[in-house]
């Protein structure tokens, strides 16, 4: 029979620093891990770029994350961005902000990261055992006593449940601590893929695959959801759109994709302008040019095709022979260019997932089950995620620092 005071499920950025500070706090500390090696996705991150965080203060850090922002206040009191980064420097990764914002270690490759983490874990102790599937939490009298896997079960007062979401399904995150939850009586959220290429109905989107659309704003064009917006870089794809802006966008629509069937967007690939700015920007090219020239000023040629085909325009016309009726309808498309997404690229595509454990059931100051003594949450296997620009690893990082802090004190004062 192993005991140990702390078991840690999952070796994510939130496990590994749960991990890490219950056994600076003195205590025995197993890990365990599914997959044959830990952090399999914190090496996918950011491309394996790993961008850990940024450099936003807490308050506005907070606000990104919408109305459940305020979740994070304790977490990153005890571990915001700037103690975060000292943490990484005094286990050996040096960090910097190239771009003032986002925050990576300096040799851009997550593997800095996981190896210094390594390091960590043993000098201060901690047991990591890779290939160990957990299949159940062990709880008696409303408190946990150990996980059983499939091949062995292990003993502590306190488990700490760090799986991930459902993202990136391959790296061994397919949602097991959503049923873990569950079993011990905690309600989940519905789940919903978030961070990953979006489906559009329309089949126009594979001519333009050849550009990136810079600054393009997208917007839901539905009544109850006209004020979702978003603005950033734009790819298209065959099946649809991706790119930076989609996917920080794609958290609000995927939701909405599966209430409505059917999400209405409008682009404007006019770089922000108006229909009234553009017509009087391309009044100034001219005017003997055709339709396609003129629209070159502004849009890739590929991205003008298109438009004159979605407005059923000549693109060969004089623009100075376009008619009003045609040259308004050319200024509308051209600046709120309609597409209807379908669907997503699932969970296998997914970085994050929208949905989770209920924050309710959950303390906030400790990370603790408010149902079960000594189990404990952290990282995206709860109801929270932010957008892209380091905010999901750095709730990662706070909740499981949070969390190894709130144990250590449990134990001092027990």
């Amino acid at each position: 029979m192993q005991h140990y005071d702390v078991i840690v499920v999952g070796s994510g950025g939130a496990g590994m620093m749960s991990a890490i500070v219950s056994a600076r706090g003195g205590k025995k500390v197993l890990l365990l891990e599914k997959l044959s090696k830990i952090a399999s996705k914190l090496k996918a991150s950011g491309g394996g770029r790993c961008n850990i965080t940024n450099t936003l203060s807490n308050d506005e850090f907070m606000k990104n994350f919408g109305r459940d922002g305020r979740f994070l206040q304790d977490m990153l009191e005890v571990l915001d961005s700037l103690a975060l980064r000292e943490f990484l420097n005094s286990i050996g990764v040096v960090t910097h902000a190239p771009d003032g914002f986002r925050v990576f270690p300096t040799s851009h490759n997550s593997a800095t990261i996981i190896e210094a983490f390594e390091k960590e874990l043993s000098r201060v102790g901690v047991s990591v055992l890779c290939d160990q599937e957990v299949i159940e939490v062990l709880e008696k009298e409303g408190c946990v006593y150990g996980v059983k896997t499939k091949i062995q079960t292990f003993f502590a007062q306190n488990v700490v449940i760090a799986t991930g979401g459902k993202g990136f399904s391959k790296l061994g995150t397919t949602g097991d601590g959503y049923r873990f939850a569950q079993e011990l009586g905690h309600s989940i959220t519905p789940l919903f893929a978030a961070m990953l290429p979006l489906v559009a109905k329309e089949s126009w989107t594979e001519k333009l695959r050849a550009d990136t659309i810079a600054k393009a704003t997208l917007r839901v064009d539905l009544k109850k959801h006209k004020k979702l917006k978003a603005r950033g870089d734009l790819i298209f794809t065959k099946k649809g759109i991706r790119g930076p802006v989609v996917l920080d966008f794609a958290r609000e629509i995927t939701p909405l994709v599966q209430k409505y069937g059917e999400v209405p967007l409008v682009i404007n690939m006019a770089k922000g302008m108006d229909e009234d700015k553009l017509y009087n920007f391309l009044k100034q090219q001219p005017q003997t040019q055709s339709v396609l020239e003129v629209l070159q000023s502004v849009f890739a040629t590929s991205v003008a095709e298109v438009l004159c085909e979605l407005a059923k325009v000549d693109g060969e016309l004089p623009f100075l022979k376009l008619k009003g009726e045609s040259k308004a309808n050319l200024l509308k498309i051209a600046t709120a260019t309609p597409l209807s997404i379908v669907g997503d690229d699932g969970f296998e595509k997914a970085m994050v997932t929208r949905g989770g454990i209920s924050l309710k059931e959950v303390d906030p100051k400790t990370m603790q089950s408010k149902l079960v003594k000594g189990l404990y949450f952290c990282g995206e296997v709860l109801n929270i995620d932010g957008p892209c620009g380091g905010y999901n690893l750095q709730f990662c990082f706070s909740s499981g620092y949070l969390c190894g802090k709130s144990i250590v004190k449990e134990k001092e004062y027990e």
